[in-house]
């Protein structure tokens, strides 16, 4: 993995096995009438990609009809509110780049691998909450959803509140690990301290969000992070450089708009689920909580995972100071933008593979995931071009530091190969999940993942920031082409759920 976004991505998740036998038991419920309204749900277990059918409009099913409309009614939802998240963090990082510098840049870059982590606290009760609470929904039993709700509500305030303390007491040593220079890291130290103490509110958003998703409705979530992402792009420059009687809170601020956005959708999501009767914390007993972190423990250890990796790689890569850290944290910014919409497209092959095996046409199933492949890598190939050919001035829309704007235009020059390869990589890894075959793209791309670390090690005292850039994207192709094999190889289509 090359970037995550402060949002749920698309990390090999052995919790997908679940999604097949959901949205197969969806079709039936479907076909079979039990639906009020002739409204039904149908959605992958993450709860990542949902299409709401009526009966007021022609049925989009992934079990038949046009695949290329199916695959849009069911990534748009997903896409849109992932690059809702992707362009606040891009105006974060324009502000702490133009207004704090190329050390708040380089500040925030080493901090996200230590929020990665705590990410993937979060999606363990995201995944795991999804997956329970849709079980229930299909089963038509909203009162157990509701409790199923309660309970992922209560773990995931009860983590934030764990990983909050923590890091009280443990941010400076977590900053020290990365070796740092001394501006940077005391800049760290405070933007991931104040990020860290929102961690029950951000986890809290988690669960919402999963709430809404389970039940098939990816409209309000969508809404709420529209309006909450609106307020934060107007707070966070307020914040950082201050304005009128609030005080200017530098890097602070900028985490503090953060998890303002978190807040808001957390506040309101947990009222309207309220209003709904989709939660409910009454005579809690935690009934469900062994099955939540059952299903979830294997997403966040996978991306705790993957967080480490990075963490190797941004200590190989601070022996060449703060440009080239600046750059790392320039890149995963750029890149976000294709790479969300890829998550997207493989939230819609993981349900409409996931469909079509459990409606026994792997045929369907297999063309789908080439399908939704080619349509993500049409979309990868064109943003290659113009990560390429605009090197410089994405790199400029951060930062007006020369030694930064050249390193980041090095850094995505050199990336732009691996982004023609991030359809392939990120739909088919979501095509095998839908299937419930988790177990090789996550072996292939956590191990192609770890060899990074050697081979940056190896390249970077040869051929200077130029090797280590050159080892993640060299890698980055490598997983996309081991999921066309691993897909093309077809063992995925015996597997029985």
């Amino acid at each position: 993995m090359k970037w995550q976004n402060e949002f749920p991505g698309p990390l090999p998740r052995p919790g997908r096995d679940e999604t097949a036998r959901h949205l197969h038991a969806a079709q039936e419920n479907a076909a079979a009438g039990n639906h009020a309204g002739g409204r039904v749900a149908i959605g992958d277990a993450r709860g990542v990609a949902t299409v709401v059918i009526t009966g007021e409009h022609p049925a989009i099913t992934p079990l038949t009809g046009s695949l290329p409309r199916t695959i849009a009614a069911l990534a748009l939802p997903s896409v849109a509110s992932m690059l809702l998240m992707t362009v606040f963090a891009t105006a974060d990082a324009f502000w702490v780049g133009t207004r704090i510098g190329a050390g708040g840049l380089a500040a925030v870059s080493i901090s996200l691998f230590w929020i990665w982590q705590v990410i993937a606290l979060g999606e363990m009760v995201s995944v795991g909450l999804t997956a329970v609470a849709a079980r229930r929904h299909g089963q038509g039993a909203p009162a157990r959803a509701a409790r199923s709700v309660g309970d992922g509500m209560v773990l995931a305030l009860a983590l934030g509140v764990v990983v909050a303390v923590a890091g009280l007491f443990l941010t400076q040593r977590l900053v020290a690990t990365m070796q740092a220079p001394a501006d940077v890291a005391a800049l760290s130290v405070q933007y991931l301290g104040t990020y860290l103490l929102g961690s029950p509110l951000i986890f809290g958003f988690f669960a919402v969000d999963a709430a809404f998703r389970s039940s098939g409705d990816t409209r309000t979530p969508f809404l709420i992070l529209a309006v909450s992402v609106t307020a934060a792009l107007v707070l966070d420059p307020i914040l950082i450089l201050g304005f009128g009687p609030i005080p200017a809170l530098g890097i602070r601020g900028a985490a503090v708009a953060t998890i303002f956005t978190r807040a808001v959708a957390f506040g309101v999501g947990v009222r309207i689920l309220a209003r709904r009767g989709m939660i409910s914390l009454n005579g809690f007993r935690g009934e469900n909580l062994p099955a939540i972190v059952r299903v979830g423990l294997p997403t966040a250890a996978t991306g705790i995972a993957f967080s480490l990796i990075y963490i190797f790689l941004t200590r190989i890569t601070t022996q060449f100071g703060t440009p080239a850290l600046a750059a790392l944290g320039i890149g995963h910014r750029v890149e976000s933008w294709a790479y969300m919409i890829g998550v997207g497209f493989g939230a819609a092959a993981a349900a409409i593979v996931g469909q079509n095996m459990g409606a026994q046409n792997p045929a369907r199933a297999s063309r789908a995931g080439w399908v939704t492949m080619g349509l993500a890598t049409g979309v990868g190939v064109v943003a290659a071009v113009l990560e390429y050919v605009f090197a410089i001035p994405f790199a400029s829309f951060f930062t007006d530091d020369p030694a930064v704007i050249q390193e980041s235009a090095l850094y995505l020059r050199i990336a732009a190969i691996s982004t023609a390869f991030i359809g392939a990589e990120l739909v088919l890894e979501g095509a095998l999940g839908g299937a419930g075959a988790t177990l090789p793209p996550m072996l292939a791309s956590t191990s192609l993942t770890a060899i990074r670390v050697p081979l940056a090690a190896w390249a970077a005292p040869r051929y200077g920031t130029a090797g280590i850039w050159w080892t993640l994207s060299l890698t980055a192709m490598a997983r996309g082409v081991v999921m066309v094999l691993i897909w093309r190889a077809g063992r995925w289509q015996h597997r029985s759920l």
